[in-house]
């Protein structure tokens, strides 16, 4: 860190090297598509690198970088929303994608993230941003609040808010896929055949 702060490349790339990853997937949840994802994740490592002589150690080099990743991920997307022209495609590629052992657990897994993916999408940028530090990168109220420039309250009040909101997404698709797999009067199985 020292070495980044004092202009070594070297140093700085190893940071981008350890950090990569978990970046990416944090630009991916806030974003839902992987293009957006790799743009906000080249304008966070750019940001970073301009400003690492100003890196004052308060926080750990990736506690920052979170930082910048949802800010630029919320600059991006409302510079999207303005230009914005068409509706993106619903089918989100899975970030994780290391196989588990039972293929129809795979699936079922697959099926679920999709769903969570999909419901994610559907927050406000500003609920969506406390839901992924929270759930998906495991930062406290009061890590999230200085990430996000905001109170611990704040903090709390938006993720019940997102949680909420999650909650009856999840639970209508769950009733939407229920009712598809039904049987329908047609395909049910007529009792008086023999």
């Amino acid at each position: 860190m020292e070495a980044a702060r004092r202009g070594d490349r070297d140093a700085f790339n190893e940071l981008v090297r350890s950090t990569y990853r978990d970046i990416y997937a944090l630009a991916y949840r806030l974003t839902g598509n992987p293009d957006d994802a790799g743009d906000v994740v080249q304008d966070a490592y750019v940001r970073a690198y301009r400003a690492i002589r100003r890196f004052r150690g308060d926080s750990s080099f990736s506690t920052w970088m979170y930082r910048i990743t949802s800010n630029c991920a919320s600059t991006h997307l409302s510079r999207r929303f303005r230009q914005r022209t068409e509706e993106l495609s619903d089918e989100v590629p899975i970030v994780d994608s290391r196989p588990e052992q039972d293929p129809s657990l795979r699936a079922e897994a697959a099926v679920l993230r999709n769903h969570i993916d999909r419901a994610i999408r559907t927050l406000p940028d500003r609920l969506r941003q406390v839901v992924v530090l929270r759930d998906l990168h495991d930062l406290s109220h009061s890590e999230i609040a200085a990430e996000l420039g905001i109170t611990t309250s704040a903090a709390k009040v938006r993720l019940h808010r997102a949680r909420q909101r999650l909650r009856t997404v999840l639970q209508r698709t769950s009733e939407l896929d229920a009712d598809q797999t039904e049987p329908t009067a047609q395909e049910a199985p007529d009792e008086g055949a023999s």
